[in-house]
């Protein structure tokens, strides 16, 4: 478990590393100049219990999570918002839906998307699970 006093030095974002989905747009965001001033924990990976003093690994695998630098722990909408504050090219997309008229909006679709995620991850899975033989010319 991560120590949040010498963890708030970074915000931390806390994935799914077990959903190719998540695995995907977590490999985008990482893959971004400026990602190395992030911690990221896949949660995935992390014994049962507590992720950290105030995240469970249950909560923690059901919905997004980030915490920022100040320690405070963010999920769903709310997280993505912070993510995507400290990603070049998506700081913009950050403090529009960090506003108070868009973070809500933002929250139900977040929602939305949980509810659909398990039919999403298994057509992922599929999708990952395919050999593509390239065609060799005779």
């Amino acid at each position: 478990m991560p120590d949040l006093k010498s963890a708030t030095q970074k915000p931390i974002v806390y994935f799914d590393g077990s959903c190719p989905l998540c695995r995907r747009e977590i490999g985008y965001y990482r893959s971004k100049p400026g990602a190395d001033n992030l911690a990221w924990t896949d949660v995935s990976a992390c014994e049962m219990g507590l992720v950290a003093e105030d995240l469970s690994k249950g909560a923690a695998m059901s919905r997004f999570h980030v915490r920022d630098a100040n320690g405070r722990l963010m999920s769903g909408a709310a997280a993505f918002a912070e993510l995507w504050t400290h990603v070049p090219g998506w700081r913009w997309a950050g403090r529009l839906a960090s506003s108070p008229i868009i973070l809500p909006l933002l929250e139900i679709v977040y929602r939305g998307s949980l509810v659909v995620r398990p039919a999403m991850q298994r057509l992922a899975a599929r999708r990952n699970a395919r050999v593509v033989i390239p065609h060799q010319p005779e």
